[in-house]
């Protein structure tokens, strides 16, 4: 497999170095050089396969010949091991259930498989390897959850302070042993930002090894494509068009569902459904990109405002706006409407709908007014019980929660606290 970078595609990678590096030294992101056609055999007989046959099928075509055959399938069978059930609202909207990992987040798929895959790599190194991440909310707790207690690796987590729920936070800072919570004073965008900066200096470049867990990796696109598969083997019928709606933050989800359309997938059109930090659906109705500063809202994982995966969606389509607006539209939806949602879903058909959810079927049914003919599918990020205070508020009930968060929610937070300033991310990485 060999990858080139969205700002010199003449200059190609190696699967090992774009998974380990994280993002190349010109600040562009990787991308495969080649993504397969998958035969019209595999996708018509989908529903005779497992959801880890599907995986394995879908990383070996990506992947070639880049990890052994028998590796890569160990992989996938050992990181793939939980259920994404599709749930049927009615005719025309279902939800893919995504949260039945570990951390009850659809980064699972993408974190476990990128821990085998960096686990794999790392075996002959002798220095430590660090992996900087940045989150909004539910990518550190399945980084976590990953990579924790593995040889050799160090994971450090950015986070916003006081922009992710109680629980999420305990999430990212009650593992300890190899990963460190660090608590930013500032936004998202601000951890990003810093992560970014980390990648492309010298003096931390020369004293570690450094790679990303971000969805600006490489390895978390390539499992993330898996449950497009899997989700549209289990539509009964596919007489009408179907629709994924991603809930969208960083833009990592909706660009391995272009992935995985490009390797065959029947998708007739996706949906990108933001809350008000609403960039992208800003450009695809007026064809201009312009980010600016992250709104806190109740969905938190998607406050950002500045998007890293929509340089790959330009890159897939070269940059051609009316091509790009003809596969994707785009629907950003206030809180006070994902309230609203959260509460109609829960009358409607008695379902518990988290808010990155609820903005997936809010969008949804928007472009479902237009477009009715469709059966939408909704990708259902985070389990509900993660954001207890505002769900449990809106529907009037209690939230029983998963085993998972019972354990962690009476463990004491453990993190680091600095400001927003890329000096004082620095010294505490050389001092680490």
């Amino acid at each position: 497999m060999l990858l080139y970078s969205t700002k010199n595609p003449a200059k190609k990678y190696s699967l090992r170095e774009a998974v380990m590096k994280g993002l190349p030294d010109d600040n562009g992101l990787f991308m495969p050089l080649i993504i397969p056609k998958l035969s019209d055999s595999f996708i018509k007989n989908l529903s005779d396969l497992s959801f880890q046959e599907i995986a394995f099928h879908v990383s070996r075509s990506l992947i070639q010949d880049a990890i052994p055959e028998k590796v890569l399938e160990e992989m996938v069978y050992q990181s793939i091991n939980f259920p994404a059930p599709l749930i049927k609202f009615d005719e025309q909207k279902y939800i893919l259930e995504l949260f039945h990992g570990p951390s009850l987040a659809f980064k699972d798929f993408g974190a476990r498989f990128m821990a085998k895959l960096m686990d794999y790599f790392n075996r002959e190194e002798d220095k430590e390897l660090v992996i900087l991440v940045a989150t909004s909310g539910d990518t550190g707790g399945a980084v976590a959850a990953g990579f924790y207690d593995t040889p050799g690796i160090k994971v450090v987590i950015l986070y916003p302070s006081g922009k992710v729920s109680d629980l999420q936070e305990k999430q990212l800072t009650t593992f300890g042993k190899n990963v460190t919570a660090i608590e930013l004073q500032g936004s998202f965008d601000d951890c990003q930002h810093l992560v970014k900066q980390a990648f492309l200096d010298k003096d931390l470049n020369t004293a570690l090894r450094l790679s990303s867990a971000n969805s600006i990796n490489i390895s978390r696109l390539i499992p993330q494509s898996f449950y497009y598969f899997e989700g549209y083997k289990q539509i009964i019928s596919h007489k009408s068009p179907v629709v994924f709606c991603v809930p969208s933050g960083n833009f990592g989800n909706l660009t391995a569902g272009l992935i995985s359309k490009k390797m065959g997938l029947p998708i007739a059109h996706f949906v990108a459904a933001t809350n008000e930090n609403d960039v992208v659906p800003e450009y695809l109705r007026n064809g201009i990109f312009r980010s600016r500063p992250s709104l806190q809202t109740i969905s938190n994982a998607m406050d950002v405002g500045n998007p890293s995966n929509f340089a790959r969606i330009l890159d897939i389509y070269s940059s051609t706006w009316n091509i790009i607006k003809s596969e994707i539209s785009g629907y950003g939806i206030s809180d006070s409407e994902t309230q609203d949602t959260i509460f109609e879903v829960f009358e409607s058909y008695k379902y518990v709908i988290d808010p990155h959810g609820a903005v997936g079927y809010a969008a949804l049914k928007k472009y479902q007014e237009e477009n009715p003919e469709t059966i939408g599918v909704i990708l259902g990020t985070a389990h509900p019980s993660k954001f207890l205070n505002t769900v449990e508020s809106i529907i009037g009930q209690k939230i029983d929660l998963p085993k998972q968060l019972k354990a962690i929610s009476k463990k004491e937070k453990q993190a680091v606290f600095i400001k927003s300033d890329f000096s004082d991310l620095k010294e505490y990485l050389l001092r680490m």
